[in-house]
């Protein structure tokens, strides 16, 4: 029996191989026990900081890169205690394959625990949105979301050269100073992004606008959904995604229309030259009177704008608390309704061979108001 568990294959004894098989299938059979209790230590130290996470959220994210992690260290660590084979010691392109092998097994411990670490960031942001939305700030929201996506673009980037440096030998310093020679070139195809990135860091920090803000840049007309790291994406009036580059919100005029203080409607009504001006003049007084009575109404101006040959212009102008846009259309159309009937009362001739009633506000198609 002994003399069989001796054998040699591939210059490694049968029992090797054994105790190898024994370990993996160990390390897979108690994978999530293992990984549970990992994962719970962890929770101990994370609630010692924040005692309101949720145990089975943070769980459920950290498992699955904890179990791949613990199957490829044991499986690795296992496999790395056989003789290489002498049959395997060849080169490919003058690069000796046992490194090849080494270089991806680390390759594979490197990426999962790079895994563990994004998984951790996600984490961290989803307990930090949570307790934004809490406190209703949405500009915490919005730098969590920036910040987490920020941090995974540097955490990939140390990946990549842990992967270089100690998978396959590369000199980190070296690949800096190779890039440093083509650094120009790099400089010039990445310009623009370099630009949206920093784009990005001045929108954070100057705050012209933020996400769930309706803005209008470059006659486009929306509600911003997400800031990024090279664009802003925005949702249009007409419920169409636009992606704008943060360097165009940046340098163009940008109106924040969430941030305005009224809402503003303007009536421009013609009446015919023949119109009496007393008449004129108790419509201007009683459309002053139906204004003021209007408890949505912060101020309203009525006035004779204009005089010419064919027409005399009125003017009405009134603004109201920055209320949303239906329930701002409401009200103007109650105004307009009852602006009517004083016209039709007095039985004014609208100046033309028609109505020529013009009726303006800071509606959709004209400032993008859907806050």
């Amino acid at each position: 029996m002994n003399g069989f568990w001796n054998q040699l294959v591939f210059d490694n004894p049968i029992k090797k191989y054994f105790y190898i098989f024994i370990a993996i299938a160990l390390s897979i059979l108690l994978k999530r026990i293992i990984s549970n209790f990992v994962a719970g230590q962890l929770f101990r130290g994370a609630k010692a900081i924040d005692k309101g996470l949720d145990k089975n959220v943070f769980v459920k994210l950290m498992l699955p890169p904890l179990e791949i992690f613990l199957i490829a260290f044991v499986s690795i660590a296992s496999i790395d205690r056989l003789k290489f084979p002498g049959v395997l010691e060849f080169e490919i392109f003058e690069i000796p394959f046992k490194s090849i092998v080494h270089g991806f097994a680390k390759t594979i411990l490197i990426i999962v625990f790079i895994w563990l670490i994004l998984r951790t960031i996600d984490f961290v942001s989803m307990l930090l949105k949570e307790k934004a939305r809490v406190a209703g700030d949405l500009k915490d929201h919005q730098l969590v979301v920036f910040f987490r996506d920020f941090l995974k673009a540097i955490i990939g980037i140390i990946g990549i050269l842990m992967v270089l440096g100690l998978a396959f030998g590369f000199e980190v310093s070296k690949l800096w100073t190779g890039l440093g020679i083509a650094g120009a070139a790099l400089a010039l195809s990445t310009k623009e992004s370099i630009e949206n990135l920093i784009a990005s860091f001045i929108i954070f920090f100057d705050k012209p606008f933020m996400a769930g803000d309706v803005v209008k840049v470059n006659n486009i007309s929306g509600t911003v959904e997400k800031i990024g790291l090279r664009s802003t994406r925005v949702r249009t009036d007409f419920k169409t995604y636009v992606t704008i580059p943060n360097k165009q919100m940046v340098d163009s005029i940008v109106d924040n229309l969430t941030l305005r203080t009224y809402r503003k409607a303007e009536i421009r009504l013609q009446f015919d030259s023949s119109t009496n001006a007393e008449i004129i003049d108790s419509f201007i007084k009683d459309c002053r009177n139906m204004l003021q009575d209007k408890s949505d109404i912060i101020d309203a101006t009525v006035f004779l704008n204009d005089i010419s040959g064919t027409a005399f212009q009125i003017s009405i102008d009134f603004f109201t608390t920055p209320i949303p846009l239906a329930e701002f259309n409401e009200i103007k159309q109650k105004i307009n309704i009852e602006i009517l009937d004083l016209i039709e009362n007095r039985k004014i001739v609208i100046a033309g061979s028609g109505m020529t009633v013009k009726i303006t506000s800071d509606s959709p198609s004209s400032q993008g108001g859907n806050a």
